[in-house]
């Protein structure tokens, strides 16, 4: 229950790679790159320092969001549990990479913006904890019956 937990800003080196568990969770994997910057002592130019890859791995609902909405170059802000694996390289080199088990991912804004599409929750007509339609979220109105899947399909693909 002590892992250390830790936050990481850095660049989404490739697209997630998703799959499934044979207990039928989503997880999906991917790679960021955090490069520090640092003004040199007495200059007023910066230099880059070293480097260091983190690979991330997301369960679930995350697991899904990511592999749907991340893209190479993205700048995310990632949180989770820092964790070590080791491995021997092909040349008998043993090797140690750095790994956070994420329990939350997000796209880092100061660079720009981002739009957040919501699942939508469903409720009946008769009781809204029950249902099969659409609420607002403020009100607790139904709003409609669940669409079916070619409706959902469409109406995400206009919000797009």
């Amino acid at each position: 229950m002590h892992e250390p937990l830790i936050t990481v800003v850095g660049n989404v080196a490739g697209p997630p790679r998703q799959r499934v568990t044979p207990a039928g969770h989503s997880v999906a994997d991917f790679r960021i790159a955090a490069t520090p910057r640092r003004k040199d002592k007495g200059g007023d130019t910066w230099a880059d320092g070293e480097t260091i890859w983190f690979g991330i791995t997301t369960w679930k609902a995350l697991a899904e969001h990511c592999t749907s909405s991340l893209k190479k170059g993205d700048r995310v802000v990632v949180t989770g549990r820092l964790t070590t694996r080791s491995w021997e390289a092909e040349g008998g080199e043993r090797r140690i990479g750095l790994e956070v088990e994420a329990s939350s991912v997000g796209l880092e804004l100061s660079r720009g913006t981002a739009t957040s599409l919501r699942a939508p929750q469903l409720v009946t007509d008769q009781d809204p904890w029950l249902s099969s339609g659409q609420v607002d979220d403020e009100t607790g109105a139904v709003l409609a019956r669940e669409p079916d899947p070619a409706e959902h399909d469409e109406a995400l693909t206009a919000a797009a």
